[in-house]
């Protein structure tokens, strides 16, 4: 969404829908928690800021971002839950795991929106070292957490343009 601007942070905002009676799940991966409490305070901070009530937003915590699947699945299946943003980081590191996490998760997420019908958003930083995530997460290129939460707000919209009535 901002590429362009080289900063996570910049995004449109025209159009956006009234989400002052809608919930919203954040889940928040406890790994990597310098970065991840950053992504949380953009995301709730930008939910909040363009509507969002603070009693409508839960947040829940998952060990790593590999336990992120199943919360969504868990959050998403909630009636009283309009859309789920999952927040994360997964440092590449000296190892390939981070090649196996970061598939699977965006792989279960997506696989969460299209079994419930709701939009679950892929709030999972995947830097090569922990300064790119510190710079993606309230750093030089924005916080992740504001996009990530922008993208819910705007998928909701979309929906309600899908379903409404003519």
């Amino acid at each position: 969404m901002a590429t362009a601007a080289k900063s996570l942070s910049v995004f449109s905002t025209n159009d956006l829908p009234d989400v002052s009676e809608r919930r919203f799940a954040i889940l928040v991966s406890e790994w990597n928690s310098e970065v991840t409490e950053a992504l949380f305070e953009g995301a709730h901070q930008t939910l909040l800021q363009y509507g969002a009530k603070a009693e409508n937003v839960v947040r829940g915590n998952v060990p790593g971002s590999y336990e992120l699947t199943l919360g969504a699945q868990w959050f998403a299946q909630r009636d009283d839950i309009d859309a789920v943003i999952a927040l994360g980081c997964v440092i590449q590191g000296e190892t390939k795991h981070n090649d196996y996490i970061n598939h699977a998760v965006a792989q279960g997420l997506t696989n969460v929106g299209l079994k419930t019908g709701k939009p679950v958003i892929f709030g999972v930083l995947t830097p090569n070292d922990q300064q790119q995530a510190l710079d993606r997460a309230g750093g030089k290129h924005g916080n992740k957490g504001d996009e990530a939460a922008i993208t819910a707000i705007k998928m909701i919209g979309l929906q309600e343009q899908v379903y409404s009535k003519f």
